[in-house]
């Protein structure tokens, strides 16, 4: 381990550009559908050595290997989100003949500019980077705050933040319901980059040992918690989740919406899966009503003739709101609850939007280079001003997170705790097989950890389920299948603690690790090897 590290430590050039992008890019196996979280040692190990490279050169000042050690982190992000985020230029293939141009940006374009966060968290670890192992504290702190802000910067995109690839089971994922995902994020790069102290030797021995223990109380933790029963929901509630299988490219052939339509009908009508009650809520997933619903009142009235007494659907669907005399109408990505009458009872908007999917940013500045939305809808849609749940006649709650609105925690209200579920609808069929329904899936299953919360997921292509507040997968339907999910809704967590608490957390987790870092640069701590 001495040679390699040394090795790496001295390497210089094209060869040292190479092994910074590649440890970036193996840290993505960690991430769904491969889940390998081991590889994530590996990548923070040689990023731990890549910077004791950096900031053992005497040459130049302080600015030089500040910008040194940034560049350093930028290569790292680059290659751990190419590797992670290049699924995401599947989008563009739909449209090729329009949005080809686009690919690069797409599948290097974002990456190279969410690397620009990663090389933030490096450069400011440099600041109070040491030989012991007060560095790999410095680190795991940077990372924290750095993951922190990329979840609101710009609208915010915290997708893959580092501390997922330390949850990949159920198991592993109950600490976050503590310190959340930004704080899961320090103690994954702190246990992450540990193995880099085998190189260096200097505070081996108390730097193995914490990360040790964080291992220990983070696998304890989760295991005391799923030994814990989850209460029955006042009043049983079961629920049908429909997954149609629809491939995108004939979401967007006017001449199937009629059709497709129907194939929701017809897997909503179906009879009870083996043990289950009729469901008392259906669930579509995100825009599954191929028109405007308030302008097709023969459409509600087929929804009033497919439910049956008392049953609720829960549809995403477009819907357009009369903006007065002289101006466009507003569109909204909503879901509407629907009684067995065809009255629409309930609505809710999706408040945060995906910049060029759904809005175009500086749109009378951008559309003049032919920047357009990939979803065709004129002026694109509009964003709610707030999140409000929809309360079923029965008094239950529901918070419905509209396509990748469940990976920001920050969405999440405050008083979640009071609702008897989370709905997450999606269309993921966007992205085809690729990792980035995997991805999507398990950042909606830490929602639940977190919040304590069931989650009901329906998505058009998969991955649908109904998710326990404890993140295990009550039933399910993987990707590419077609059909219905029955299930009966368990109860909220007790005692889960609230977004205030976790972000408390976060911040005592981050002080301390500062001032382990503070302390080790000051020569406190590890005066022997």
């Amino acid at each position: 381990m001495e040679r390699l590290a040394g090795k790496i430590m001295l390497g210089s050039g094209f060869g040292r550009v190479c092994i910074a992008i590649f440890a970036g890019a193996f840290g993505a196996l960690a991430f769904p559908p491969f889940g390998f979280f081991a590889a994530l040692f590996i990548s923070f190990t040689l990023l731990v050595w890549l910077i004791d490279g950096t900031t053992g050169n005497a040459d130049g000042g302080v600015f030089s290997r500040g910008w040194k050690t940034f560049v350093l982190g930028w290569l790292f992000g680059f290659g751990y989100f190419v590797a992670g985020l290049w699924w995401m230029g599947n989008a563009l293939l739909l449209e090729a003949d329009e949005f080809a141009w686009a690919l690069p940006l797409a599948i290097f374009g974002l990456p190279a500019c969410l690397a620009i966060f990663y090389g933030l968290a490096v450069m400011l670890a440099n600041l109070l980077w040491s030989d012991g192992w007060g560095r790999i504290a410095a680190l795991a702190a940077s990372f924290g705050l750095i993951e922190w802000i990329r979840s609101f910067i710009l609208t915010g995109f915290p997708w893959n933040a580092i501390g997922y690839g330390l949850m990949p089971i159920p198991l592993m994922m109950q600490t976050s319901n503590l310190i959340g995902i930004f704080g899961m994020s320090m103690v994954a790069v702190f246990v992450f980059s540990s193995p880099a102290l085998l190189g260096t030797k200097k505070g081996m021995l108390p730097g193995l040992s914490i990360a040790a223990l964080l291992m220990a109380l983070h696998l304890g933790y989760g295991a005391y918690r799923l030994q814990q029963p989850l209460p029955p929901v006042e009043g049983d509630m079961t629920v049908r989740i429909v997954q149609p299988g629809i491939d995108q490219s004939r979401k967007m052939l006017n001449a199937d919406r009629a059709e497709i339509f129907k194939e929701h009908l017809r897997l909503s009508a179906l009879p009870p899966s083996a043990g289950q009650k009729r469901p008392d809520i259906i669930v579509w997933p995100e825009t599954s009503v191929p028109f405007i619903l308030t302008q097709n009142p023969d459409a509600l009235e087929e929804i009033a003739n497919t439910l049956e007494d008392g049953q609720i659907l829960l549809t995403g669907a477009v819907r357009m709101e009369d903006a007065g005399a002289g101006h466009a109408p507003r569109y909204y990505n909503s879901v509407y609850a629907i009684d067995s009458q065809g009255q629409i009872i309930g609505a809710t908007d999706k408040v945060h939007l995906v910049p060029f999917g759904e809005y175009v940013p500086f749109e009378d500045v951008l559309r003049h280079f032919g920047i357009t939305n990939i979803i065709s809808l004129p002026g694109g849609f509009s964003p709610a001003a707030t999140r409000n749940p929809i309360t079923l006649p029965s008094g239950k709650k529901l918070h419905s997170f509209i396509c990748y609105e469940i990976i920001f925690p920050g969405e999440v209200p405050a008083d979640i705790a009071s609702s008897t579920a989370i709905v997450n609808v999606t269309n993921d069929g966007w992205f085809g097989d690729t990792p980035g329904p995997y991805q999507h899936f398990q950042q909606a299953r830490l929602r639940a950890v977190e919040t304590g919360v069931p989650v009901i997921r329906a998505a058009n292509t998969g991955i649908s389920a109904i998710i326990d507040p404890l993140g295990r997968i009550v039933a399910g339907l993987d990707y590419g299948q077609k059909g219905i999910i029955d299930s009966t809704l368990g109860g909220v967590v007790t005692g889960a603690l609230t977004s205030d608490m976790r972000q408390i957390h976060f911040w005592l987790s981050f002080g301390v690790l500062l001032v382990v870092a503070v302390i080790s640069r000051l020569g406190l701590i590890d005066r022997k090897n």
